[in-house]
């Protein structure tokens, strides 16, 4: 099979038929042979009803039902564990990512040898409450990433398929599945200018304030777990045994001037009479508190079954 096309919804039920034409025709026009697999995030219309006739009607087409709804990321993840595609391609549901895009994606893939080619929404079509907060949240994750993509959050991606079998989504990362994809070990990441239409049914499910700060928060999240998610003792362990050796130190310095003072008869203040004294036990505890704290990280994550337990209600053949 060319190309899987993963398209996770919620509440879309307008543009679900209006889509599926479309995409069939690209590949029809093509002569891809494909599967599109609609995951369906809980939603509460009739999205569900549309697939199951979409499907009845194309055996190319796939659906996928989540009991109720838990985001995003985990509509990626499964539409990922079902895709059989040589390339697989993500698009949003609302017809603002055009399928004409997926011919020149399936081949900077396949014939230039991308790992992942993410879309570039240079003329995006989305309210001042959804632009700014991306504008900054895509300026500090190249900051932080080192990864020059001007829109990690664009919908429209594309995935050799060792990609998108060898990462594991979760939480709210779909942001940033480059990332993700890169520190895997898949550092071939482009991206190409792609159409952004206006939505055209229905309304946006993610605006204000709230996208800058999940996405600033998912940021530094992904960037420790990427780093430290596997040895959190090298994160925890390292600054704990630096505090509490700092402690110590300070500590014993302390106990040593009080000592030198005794054998000398010299008067000194005693040991509890002295800020820095109490300031280096607590450095100690501290210290050993982060060196613990790295020790349990270190024990859950090598024994966590449940990160991607997912219930589904339906599928369709």
């Amino acid at each position: 099979m060319n190309i899987s096309v993963v398209i996770p919804l919620l509440d879309e039920e307008e543009s679900l038929p209006e889509l599926s034409e479309w995409i069939v025709r690209v590949m029809k026009q093509h002569q891809f042979t494909y599967e599109i697999v609609f995951v369906d995030d809980g939603s509460k219309d009739k999205s569900w009803g549309v697939i199951e006739k979409l499907s009845a009607e194309n055996s190319c087409i796939r659906g996928i039902k989540f009991r109720r709804n838990y985001g995003k990321s985990a509509g990626l993840q499964v539409g990922f564990e079902a895709a059989e595609g040589d390339v697989i391609i993500t698009m949003d549901a609302d017809l603002q990512d055009s399928p004409d895009e997926i011919p020149e994606l399936y081949r900077m893939i396949t014939q230039e040898g991308w790992d992942l080619v993410s879309g570039w929404k240079q003329n995006r079509k989305d309210p001042v409450s959804k632009t700014i907060p991306t504008k900054l949240f895509n300026w500090a994750t190249r900051k932080m990433t080192g990864i020059s993509l001007h829109d990690f959050n664009c919908g429209l991606k594309a995935y050799r398929k060792d990609v998108i079998k060898s990462i594991e989504v979760y939480g709210e990362m779909h942001r940033y599945i480059p990332v993700i994809a890169k520190w895997a070990g898949f550092p071939k990441i482009t991206e190409k200018g792609v159409v952004h239409n206006e939505r055209k049914y229905g309304v946006g499910k993610f605006f204000g304030m709230e996208r800058f700060v999940y996405g600033f928060l998912d940021l530094l999240t992904i960037t420790f777990v990427s780093k430290f998610g596997k040895r959190p003792m090298h994160f925890f362990g390292t600054l704990g045994t630096l505090m509490f050796a700092v402690g110590f130190l300070t500590a014993a310095y302390l106990g040593a001037l009080k000592l030198i003072h005794v054998y000398h008869h010299v008067p000194a203040r005693q040991l509890a009479d002295r800020p820095s004294f109490f300031i280096a036990l607590t450095t100690m505890v501290i210290g050993t508190m982060l060196f613990l704290a790295g020790f349990l990280g270190e024990l859950i994550s090598r024994n966590s079954p449940v990160r991607n337990n997912y219930l589904i209600e339906k599928k369709t053949v």
